[in-house]
């Protein structure tokens, strides 16, 4: 920014008003501002206008209230010296139409999370991608009582990836299960991943939803290369397909 003296002279004295103000604008930077329309607080598009943002905002309330209920829209004053980023700026119609499409990803984002969460823990990933050979519930000859879990074919040594975040409470042989992971997510809600050929966690090794936790196997009571997958609440087996694999 320009430095600014207050100073007496004498009428007579040549002030070179020209020169001064040639400076000032050499040294100005313009500043240009707009508006962008947010939904919780990220913005989707710009507008030129306070005018033009409340008219977007208010129309997306008349034709969206439902979807909005638990959704946040507003207005953010952008002030920017970038002139391209005016130019970005878009007609109401436009806005409303960008808002809208980014307001039904949201939903879809939101509903997608919200079937696939229990007690407040986000099932965010497939343990592994393959053949569903045997559901919950299913009664098979290969065992004497329902199956309590779900089992997902795949080739030897998949990577398993853990399904939500958490904390690693077991790693290691247990029966039938073989090679064995437990993960306790929080609120009595844990997963079971058996039959692993290999085990990359140890007991006490906090994990976040897509770490690989182990590989596929046949160790413990199976009949071929699949990952035993099982959801327990409070120690209760409850159907995985109800938040994964659906």
């Amino acid at each position: 920014m320009p430095e600014y003296h207050f100073l007496l002279i004498q009428n007579n004295q040549e002030t070179a008003e020209e020169e001064i103000f040639q400076k000032i604008q050499e040294m100005a930077v313009p500043t240009y501002k707009m508006y962008a329309i947010t939904l919780n607080n990220e913005n989707t598009t710009y507008v030129s206008t306070r005018e033009e943002a409340e008219e977007t905002i208010n129309k997306m309330k008349e034709e969206q209230a439902n979807q909005l209920e638990e959704i946040e829209i507003g207005m953010q004053e952008i002030y920017t010296q970038d002139r391209e980023n005016i130019q970005s700026t878009v007609e109401v119609a436009s806005a409303i139409n960008e808002t809208e499409v980014k307001l039904t990803e949201i939903v879809e984002e939101q509903t997608k999370r919200k079937l696939a969460t229990l007690d407040g823990v986000y099932f965010e990933v497939k343990p592994v991608s393959g053949t569903i050979t045997s559901r919950f519930g299913a009664n098979e000859s290969i065992r004497d009582h329902t199956h309590k879990g779900m089992d997902i074919a795949a080739p030897a040594g998949t990577p398993i990836k853990v399904a939500a975040d958490g904390e690693v409470t077991y790693a290691g042989w247990m029966g039938g299960y073989g090679n064995l992971v437990i993960v306790s997510h929080g609120n009595g809600i844990q997963t079971y991943y058996g039959h692993c050929s290999k085990l990359y966690v140890s007991k006490g090794e906090t994990v976040s939803a897509g770490d690989t936790i182990g590989a596929v196997g046949t160790t413990g009571y199976s009949t071929g290369n699949h990952l035993h997958f099982e959801i327990r609440k409070n120690g209760s087996q409850i159907n995985p397909q109800k938040y994964l694999y659906k």
